[in-house]
């Protein structure tokens, strides 16, 4: 999980728009995390506010995820080329 970031440049008046789409996309972004998750828009703004890193529990118990699947045998479905059943 981790804030948006972006090239942002140029002249001033660019720079002041650019910046406010990034913070629009954010709070976007964040209140789907939200209603996705269960937690708090504020909750997901203090945890975004830098790059946070979860295990794959972690993201299950945080609700980023359902679930982890354990191999690509355990997928529905054609496999992944590469993918064999064993693997």
């Amino acid at each position: 999980m981790h804030q948006p970031s972006g090239g942002i440049g140029g002249v001033q008046s660019d720079v002041a728009v650019q910046a406010d789409l990034l913070r629009r996309l954010k709070r976007e972004v964040d209140e789907l995390q939200a209603r996705h998750t269960g937690r708090s828009v504020e909750e997901i703004e203090r945890d975004s506010d830098r790059d946070r890193w979860f295990t794959a529990q972690e993201a299950v118990e945080y609700g980023l995820v359902d679930h982890v699947v354990g191999s690509a045998a355990a997928l529905p479905g054609p496999l992944p080329a590469g993918a064999g059943r064993g693997a």
